[in-house]
């Protein structure tokens, strides 16, 4: 029997006569057509396919693999450009010029990190990774100062650290206090060159306890708001303000050794202190402060009235010339030098260093007088009442023709 089930007759044995049965034939459709199943011997040699399924499933696999690789590339190709594009051309950074306006501020105490960070939640600049690098290539940016600063919004990096390394871009208002200002005139200027109120320096003023004054001035400001620059920054009171006066004050005191020439002087350091305040409006010139300084103190010691109309001024509020009428010189305050002896009760005014310095070192000389030459913008010192009234009167006709008095 062959493998497929078929009878051969014997009596035929490998002839071309023979014939299929229907039964034979029938069956045998069956098994091809009917879809009766065949063993895999059958198979192989039935259907000339067969052999080649595997590879078409080979082939298939090797097409994937070879899209997924393609893709993988593709992805990794574009990252890698973008790193290199990103390493080329540096962190975010908006191309500028800048939009709008704010203010920024640079804290004590802070890095040029700190300030990436700020500036970049500020929308100032568009990464920290842009202002740090800007900053790591600028030595000045060691150097910014602490204060405030006017900047803009999607500013380029480099446009926002060259504003901060410039001192001169501080956002401060200057206000500066003369040698001799009073607290009136010292209102006056704070008011002018800044956003303070006169009000605002009123309510100040009213509680001298919180300005740090010394225990001796009584709460008094007069002569201890000290003279010199000031930079008053945005937002800033006028408490602040006044406190950095008293401060700068107290501090050249101590430098100068206020206390301790006070004591050596016999005279306590508010005398020392009034005493510089009147050199600022007596004296015509600095290198004769130390001389008025000795007429006041021989004065005192004879127990004579200083009669200065520095003091009487005060009081008056007479100013634009050195002179006193009959009746400022008649008034009872305590200023009045021409009714009372001795020091006024306090300063006249905020004196300097070079006032302060004089009042603890006076020169050495008999004069009990002195007046100041306006022609010649010098001093005459007299040991004498006639010859000091002689220079007076000189100083007098002088000043009723020129302005200089």
């Amino acid at each position: 029997m062959s493998d497929f089930g078929l009878s051969f007759s014997e009596e035929h044995p490998g002839g071309d006569d023979h014939a299929e049965g229907p039964d034979e034939r029938h069956g045998l459709a069956d098994r091809v057509v009917g879809g009766a199943p065949l063993d895999a011997s059958h198979d192989e040699r039935r259907s000339p396919r067969g052999p080649r399924r595997p590879r078409r499933h080979g082939c298939i696999a090797a097409v994937v693999a070879l899209v997924v690789l393609g893709v993988a590339a593709w992805f990794g190709g574009t990252w890698a450009v973008g790193q290199l594009r990103d390493r080329l051309s540096g962190p975010p950074d908006y191309a500028g010029p800048g939009t709008g306006a704010l203010v920024f501020q640079v804290k004590q105490g802070e890095t040029a990190a700190d300030m990436a960070q700020s500036l970049t939640r500020l929308g100032v600049v568009k990464s920290p990774q842009a202002f740090t690098e800007a900053a790591d290539k600028d030595p000045k940016s060691r150097a910014i100062q602490v204060g405030f600063y006017r900047l803009q919004k999607h500013m380029p990096a480099r446009d926002a650290l060259a504003v901060l390394v410039d001192p001169n871009n501080l956002i401060q208002s200057l206000v500066t206090i003369p040698e001799g200002a009073r607290v009136r005139d010292i209102v006056t200027d704070v008011v002018k060159h800044t956003d303070l109120t006169k009000a605002q320096l009123a309510r100040a003023l009213k509680h001298p306890a919180k300005l740090g004054l010394p225990a001796f001035t009584h709460g008094n400001p007069e002569g201890y708001l000290f003279p010199a620059t000031y930079s008053v920054v945005p937002g800033e009171s006028a408490s602040t303000l006044l406190r950095q006066m008293v401060a700068k004050s107290r501090s050249v005191s101590t430098e100068l050794g206020v206390a301790q020439g006070a004591r050596k002087l016999g005279l306590s350091a508010e005398q020392v202190i009034t005493v510089a305040s009147i050199l600022q409006y007596e004296a015509n010139r600095e290198q004769d402060y130390p001389k008025v300084a000795r007429v006041i103190y021989n004065r005192l010691h004879r127990g004579m009235a200083l009669q200065l109309d520095s003091t009487v001024s005060y009081v008056s509020g007479r100013s634009g010339d050195v002179w006193t009428t009959a009746a400022e010189r008649a008034n009872d305050s305590a200023y009045n030098t021409y009714k009372h002896t001795g020091l006024p009760p306090g300063p006249i005014g905020s004196p300097g260093e070079a006032t302060i310095k004089a009042a603890l070192h006076p020169a050495h000389g008999p004069w009990l007088y002195f007046v100041p030459d306006f022609k010649n913008g010098t001093t005459h010192f007299s040991t004498t009442l006639a010859e000091h009234e002689k220079w007076v009167r000189k100083a007098q006709e002088f000043c009723r023709q020129s302005p200089k008095c």
